[in-house]
């Protein structure tokens, strides 16, 4: 068998050890002489698997006593609706306004989506830009009556990353200092250590970092599941599968929850602990990071257009100067084992995602190749 070097944006690499257990208890797990696939969602079995899927993840991210952790569907896609619909109207009840910072085509995605429920303060926009960086903090615009704030803290097409938490108080003011902080993390949950106390709510689809597409996360603090009448929060055309404090008080088992992705992300869980946790896998993507934009900058025949202190260290679009050697390009890397490096359709060009999965060796391949392409041409 021979396994690519992977490099699409998602759905994504899994770890080989990950896919390799999963393969070996496919038709029996544990004995029990079923797939995890066919098992009953509330039975002592799959129940053990679900409970080391919270446990595990719960101590991974270091995520406080005060925050549930609730697997969903729908995808981030369908978060941009469901966060509107549990958050939008405050805890007055009747807010319906929230703030969003839009760096790229996902954080515009979630900014139509949510203007379904209620009003969307563009605070920032790096439109300008090419969607190239992040806005300065202090450039903000902040609405006191927003019911939260929105960041896609990792961009995964235009490459565009957070490397910093906004502290909303000290470039504000007073007046923010509760302001919540809803951070959609798909393309990056996982890839390093994050301070989940600094979030009101944090989500992300599965299928970049965890596992197969189709499971989705949300970890969100408990004050936010109430109104001021210690009433759900959610609106009342909410669907009852998406409302988090539902989720929350049934321990995500109100409907069939995606039991295969639970399962998967599990085994996800237990080899980034096995890797030594999340500090020791932001050590081994900034160095695959370091040496795919090192070469980038090093040569005037490829080109990354992000701003430097921005940069993606999941997702690296870049550019040939001669744009018209494309398909040769790409015809090269497939040929060399070097797979979905083609840009996405809004911006073109190339992309390597080198998340957590992607091991060193994908990348030196993938400069070896490209300096090689860049000497034939």
């Amino acid at each position: 068998m021979t396994r690519v070097f992977n490099f699409s944006a998602g759905p994504a690499a899994l770890p080989e050890a990950v896919l390799a257990q999963a393969a070996a208890e496919m038709l029996d797990w544990h004995g029990t002489g079923m797939s995890v696939m066919e098992m009953s969602h509330r039975g002592s079995d799959f129940m053990g698997i679900h409970a080391e899927a919270l446990a595990d993840l719960r101590e991974l991210l270091a995520v406080p006593a005060n925050y549930k952790i609730l697997f969903l569907q729908g995808g981030g896609l369908g978060e941009n609706a469901i966060v509107p619909l549990n958050l939008m109207r405050g805890k007055s009840g009747n807010q319906n306004e929230a703030d969003i910072v839009i760096t790229g085509v996902w954080s515009e995605k979630s900014h139509l989506e949510a203007q379904r429920y209620g009003k969307m303060n563009i605070a920032a926009s790096a439109v300008d830009t090419g969607f190239t960086a992040v806005p300065v903090v202090e450039s903000w615009k902040l609405n006191q009556n927003a019911a939260y704030l929105h960041l896609c803290t990792n961009e995964t097409i235009n490459g565009v990353e957070y490397h910093f938490m906004p502290e909303l108080e000290a470039t504000h003011g007073a007046a923010f200092k509760d302001m919540p902080i809803v951070a959609d993390m798909s393309s990056h949950i996982l890839s390093r250590p994050v301070d989940v106390s600094k979030y009101g709510l944090i989500y992300g689809g599965a299928q970049k970092n965890i596992g197969p597409a189709g499971l989705t996360i949300a970890i969100v603090r408990e004050d936010l599941l109430l109104n001021d009448a210690s009433e759900t929060r959610a609106h009342s055309m909410c669907p009852s599968v998406f409302n988090y404090k539902t989720l929350a008080d049934t321990d995500s088992m109100y409907n069939t929850p995606p039991t295969y992705g639970i399962y998967i992300a599990g085994l996800v869980f237990k080899w980034l602990k096995a890797q030594g946790g999340l500090t020791v896998m932001e050590t081994h993507n900034r160095a695959k990071a370091a040496l795919l934009y090192g070469y980038l900058d090093a040569t005037s025949f490829f080109e990354s257009r992000v701003n430097k202190a921005d940069r993606s260290l999941m997702n690296v679009p870049f550019f040939l100067k001669d744009e018209s050697l494309n398909a040769a390009f790409l015809q090269g890397a497939n040929e060399a084992g070097l797979k979905q490096l083609k840009g996405h359709r809004a911006i073109g060009g190339m992309r390597a995602s080198i998340y957590n999965a992607m091991p060193l060796a994908g990348v030196e391949a993938l400069v070896a190749y490209m300096k090689a392409f860049e000497r034939a041409h």
